[in-house]
């Protein structure tokens, strides 16, 4: 997550009253008083699918579980719901891999599959959970600053 996702306590707020809107899931990760995390999901293609927006994770308790803990609560609700398939999108506006400052065309797909994580960038840990890169947008944040898209199938086929 991109400690700049929210200019203002405002912004911050409207992401998080939204999240409790028809077609959404939202849940918290609390350890007595303090807020530990919190992750949401948007329905959409009818319910099949379902982006994970935002997750967020309180800098002194990542990379101890918390995140993971919440997308796997996430991953079981969307089920719940009829979903097939969870994606999200991890933008790279800060040279966290390869890709940051580069020019994806002609072909960003060729681009995608030679990504190297430069500087801990969030898509090794969604790759660990069983997601997979499934696309970019190059220049979506501005020139050399793409979106990173990964996808992964949250229900079981027989």
């Amino acid at each position: 997550m991109s400690p700049g996702s929210w200019p203002t306590m405002r912004d911050a707020m409207d992401e998080v009253e939204d999240s409790f809107g028809p077609g959404r899931i939202s849940i918290v990760a609390i350890e007595g008083h303090t807020v530990l995390g919190w992750a949401a999901a948007i329905r959409q293609y009818g319910g099949n699918t379902w982006e994970l927006h935002p997750v967020v994770v309180h800098k002194e308790h990542r990379k101890a579980g918390v995140g993971t803990a919440l997308i796997i609560d996430i991953e079981s609700r969307i089920v719940e719901h009829g979903g097939l398939t969870l994606w999200v999108g991890t933008d790279d506006e800060s040279g966290q891999t390869n890709l940051y400052g580069q020019n994806l065309y002609p072909d960003p797909l060729a681009k995608l599959a030679a990504i190297q994580n430069l500087k801990d960038h969030p898509y090794i840990f969604y790759e660990r959970l069983g997601f997979s890169l499934c696309g970019v947008i190059p220049d979506a944040n501005g020139l050399g600053k793409p979106d990173i898209f990964l996808a992964k199938r949250v229900r079981r086929i027989k």
